[in-house]
């Protein structure tokens, strides 16, 4: 019976880079016999344009029915101004929740190739191989009471909660350990206990998961330290496992050791490793429509997506050779080009992978 693919484009740049991550799907879909049939909808501000809602629920219905969600990215200024609970990024919220998708998995690795593009010095990032391991669907996005009001005294307030309950962090601290397991054996959970009752009891559970990991070295860190060695001494780091608000900062942050965050994939997973697969920037409306988005992370994605919901690795192995074969190339989008290589829009990077994938 075939694979079910949910493809949703979204907003911006996703329709640009989600086309060139489909010709690869579809080429390694032929070349390994997958079985994979993809299908199309909204998501974001696409889908409050077509349905009204930023995700509808025939569409939610979709994505539960398939194997696995494929994502672009969502936003943009023309849906600023209508409704909060309408954004295009509820959307984005309200399917991770929906679908379980607890757990965040993050690769920051920096490509040989590129060492030239990162803002940090080439010693400092050379060789550079992060995971951040991000609590998806609890926290401060998700918790409630959250309100804005007007006081006695005229003056506007807004608050928001950050709740975490012991299973919550439990599940990620596990998924942290297995990651690590297969790593290099540390595990870095990023927290600010010294001032928030939320993480006072994150660190307190971690602890607790380390005893059944005698063989993974748990070490500890606050989030602004952790913020600071990232741009000190990133390779220090391993794999590291943190909240939802904070791994969403630090990811960003270390996206920019690689070079751009237009390289970095994402991989939402349930409990059963089903997935929505993501890169991890936004949708830059700012250069939407132009075709010279980098559709590199997208693509990194699918391969993302082949290991660990398909448990394909060739596929994806071969994805990611082909990917480092075009940088061998010269071949740069304007967010990783430097002087001596080649820059091109996006289209003939998705078309320069799909070549290289071929001939392997």
């Amino acid at each position: 019976m075939a694979k079910q693919i949910l493809v949703l484009p979204g907003d911006g740049i996703g329709p640009e880079i989600m086309a060139e991550a489909v010709k690869v799907l579809e080429l390694v879909n032929d070349k390994y016999r997958l079985d994979f049939e993809l299908s199309f909808d909204e998501l974001g501000g696409a889908a409050y344009d077509k349905y009204g809602v930023p995700l509808a629920d025939e569409t939610l219905e979709r994505a539960r029915a398939a194997d696995a969600v494929l994502l672009g990215a969502v936003g943009g200024p023309k849906w600023d101004n209508i409704d909060p609970a309408l954004r295009p990024e509820r959307g984005l919220l309200k399917i991770r929740s929906q679908l379980g998708l607890f757990g965040n998995l993050r690769p920051a690795i920096l490509y040989p190739q590129l060492a030239e593009a990162s803002t940090l010095k080439p010693e400092v990032v050379a060789g550079l191989d992060i995971l951040i391991v991000r609590e998806l669907t609890g926290g401060i996005y998700f918790g409630q009471p959250r309100e804005s009001r007007v006081l006695e005294n005229g003056e506007r307030q807004a608050y928001d909660t950050l709740p975490y309950s012991e299973s919550e962090i439990r599940r990620i601290a596990k998924v942290g350990f297995d990651m690590a397991r297969l790593r290099n054996r540390k595990l870095c959970s990023v927290d600010k206990a010294n001032v928030l009752a939320s993480s006072q009891l994150w660190r307190a559970v971690v602890e607790e998961v380390a005893k059944d990991y005698p063989d993974v070295e748990l070490s500890h860190m606050y989030v602004d330290n952790a913020a600071m060695q990232l741009v000190r001494a990133p390779k220090q780091f391993d794999v590291i496992v943190t909240d939802n608000m904070f791994g969403d900062i630090l990811s960003d942050e270390a996206s920019m050791l690689t070079g751009s965050i237009g390289m970095l994939p994402s991989a939402s997973l349930d409990a059963n490793n089903k997935g929505m697969y993501e890169p991890c920037h936004g949708s830059a409306p700012d250069i939407a429509g132009q075709g010279v988005a980098n559709p590199l992370a997208t693509i990194l994605s699918v391969s993302m997506m082949l290991r660990y919901s398909f448990a394909k690795a060739e596929a994806a192995d071969a994805i990611e050779k082909a990917v480092s074969l075009v940088l061998d190339q010269g071949l740069r989008t304007g967010d990783i080009w430097s002087a001596g290589t080649t820059k091109v829009g996006t289209r003939e990077m998705g078309d320069a992978v799909v070549a290289a994938l071929r001939n392997l």
